[in-house]
Parts: C-alpha cells; structure tokens; sequence
C-alpha cells in the first residue's frame, strides 16, 4: 500500500462510518483524555511510571469511551475484552520478570519504580523507530 491510498483509506473512514461510530472526534477525544489522564496520574503516583499494565487500561478506557456513544457497538466489546485478557497475561509476565529481578540481585526490593531498568526483546527496525523518536523529541 502507498502513501496515498493509505491516506485516501484513512479519509474514507475518518469522515464516514468512524464518525457515525463513534461520534464527533473532539467530544470522543476528551472523553478519552479524562479517563487516560486519571489512569495516568493513578499510575505515577503509585508505580512511578506508566507501566504495561496501565497501558491495557487506557486501551480498554479507549473501547469504553467508543462504548458510551454506542452501547451495542459488538467490535468495541470484543475489543475490551481482548484488551482486558492481554492485560492480566502481561501482568503476569510483568510480576514473573520483577520477581526473577529481585531473586537474582538485579534489582534491590528498596529500589523506586523508576530505578528499574527493564529489557525488552524488539527487532530492528523498532529500535532505529524508537531511537529517531527519542531524538526528535
């Protein structure tokens, strides 16, 4: 697929069947944003980052704020039920990982959440995505 048809597609969707989905953007965006930014904040103030977890409950927020301009909209409750079973399978990726690190001395039990450094696997190309963002940013 080329630039412009995956443009052409996106203005299709965008100004036809997702707005009669979901509503008028700004409205669903701010929805979105009350619910991210409570999340958010709950995250930091009690993990000191944002973490995988805290992630599948800003995308299950996503399919409930969709859910609230249509209760019956079947995609958006598979949605966040995918969403919610990944989430309880990360977390426990996650807490196998925190307790691998403290049992082998990586990290020490007092250490703060933003202290921890944590390894993920990604190839190669998200790494040269992820280094051109952190240096445009």
């Amino acid at each position: 697929m080329n630039r412009d048809d995956l443009i052409d597609d996106a203005l299709r969707k965008i100004n036809g069947a997702r707005q009669e989905e979901y509503g008028d953007v700004y409205d669903s965006f701010t929805t979105i944003s009350l619910g991210w930014d409570i999340i958010t904040k709950n995250a930091l103030a009690t993990h000191g980052c944002v973490s995988p977890m805290h992630v599948g409950l800003m995308m299950d927020w996503l399919k409930t704020s969709r859910l609230l301009v249509d209760i019956s909209h079947e995609d958006s409750w598979v949605d966040k039920v995918g969403y919610a079973a990944l989430s309880a399978e990360v977390a426990d990726e996650y807490n196998d990982r925190a307790l691998d690190a403290l049992e082998s001395g990586r990290v020490s039990p007092d250490a703060q959440p933003e202290e921890v450094e944590v390894e993920v696997d990604v190839d190669v190309e998200t790494k040269k995505w992820l280094n051109q963002a952190v240096d445009y940013a």
